[in-house]
């Protein structure tokens, strides 16, 4: 009888034990809310925009799998038959491969290009002693990143135009025949490519110049003693000490490989350049809202996100396994 109380009392004294630990960490959690209220209402706008346009809008994804009726809306209509029908008709499009390899051109090319000339330009300007100059060649290259994709465009329009462009000026000036660029099909991609670069070059190049910041001088100083060159000490040092960051960008820009600038490559667009500038998301436009094909649009667009997601968790798992750096 004894035994029997005694290892009753034992889980009843863990139980007091635990219940009293729960009302220490409420207490304390309780304590950190009222501490920092304001922070936490500030918050209140962040997940306001998230919930009303990134997960409110997923309601929508159902469309894909759905005969979409607009006057018998979402809940309404039928689920298609076969459920992936709109998935197969997509696949089976004459213009599957032509956007899904015009989408993934564009998407490697601007990320070969785009991604390691911000570094180049940030390891550049770390390089400059002049405190003034480096403020000027970051102020000038990080300017254009305010332009609007409207203003980006025109810009592309009147500097490539047939008769009044400045390329085609200078190319009459040295003996040459203008051309109207845009109008060109295999022009398209450089012009999307190069604006692109020459726009996010210096915005980028930002975050690795305060990873830079970051970086222990005494590294430096020590490089130094040790008889360590400019060059070498770029190498050994400043590059080994931004290499997480870039990593992370690395795996975000991954994450986003199928998204291509929807807005700028539609207004670059026109009927002689559609071959190569014919991406995922201006074809979803032309059969959603032209066509007024809804399910078989959203299909699509799930399509790409879907992607997406693979990418980015692929990505992330290698660089966790490679380099011991990821976003989890």
């Amino acid at each position: 009888m004894k035994q029997t109380s005694a290892a009753q009392a034992v889980p009843e004294k863990k139980s007091e034990g635990n219940s009293r630990m729960g009302s220490v960490k409420r207490f304390i959690y309780s304590r950190k809310i009222n501490r920092n209220w304001v922070l936490y209402l500030m918050l209140i706008p962040v997940i306001a925009y998230f919930a009303v346009f990134c997960y409110s809008p997923m309601y929508g994804i159902m469309l894909a799998f759905k005969d979409y009726k607009v006057r018998r809306g979402i809940m309404g209509s039928p689920w298609a038959t076969p459920l992936f029908r709109y998935f197969e008709q997509f696949f089976g499009s004459p213009y599957f491969s032509r956007v899904l390899t015009n989408t993934v051109t564009l998407s490697l090319s601007s990320l070969a290009f785009g991604f390691p000339l911000p570094i180049l330009l940030a390891l550049a300007i770390n390089e400059v002693r002049s405190v003034k100059y480096k403020k000027f060649v970051q102020n000038v290259t990080y300017a254009p990143h305010f332009l609007s994709v409207l203003v980006l465009v025109g810009m592309i329009k009147s500097f490539t135009n047939s008769d009044y462009g400045v390329v085609n000026l200078v190319i009459r000036h040295f003996g040459g025949q203008g051309a109207n660029w845009l109008q060109m099909d295999s022009m398209f991609r450089p012009l999307y490519i190069g604006s692109g670069v020459w726009q996010n070059m210096g915005w980028d190049a930002i975050i690795y110049i305060a990873a830079l910041a970051g970086i222990d001088p005494t590294l430096h100083e020590a490089a130094m003693i040790d008889g360590a060159n400019r060059v070498q000490r770029l190498w050994h040092i400043n590059i080994p000490g931004i290499l997480p960051t870039m990593v992370i960008l690395l795996i975000l820009n991954a994450g986003n490989i199928m998204n291509v600038g929807f807005e700028k490559v539609f207004l670059m667009q026109n009927d002689l350049n559609m071959a190569t500038s014919d991406v995922i998301s201006t074809y979803a436009y032309r059969i959603g809202i032209e066509s007024a094909q809804y399910s078989l649009s959203t299909a699509i667009s799930l399509f790409n996100s879907v992607v997406n997601c693979v990418m980015l968790l692929l990505v992330n798992t290698i660089s966790r396994k490679v380099s011991e750096t990821s976003l989890w």
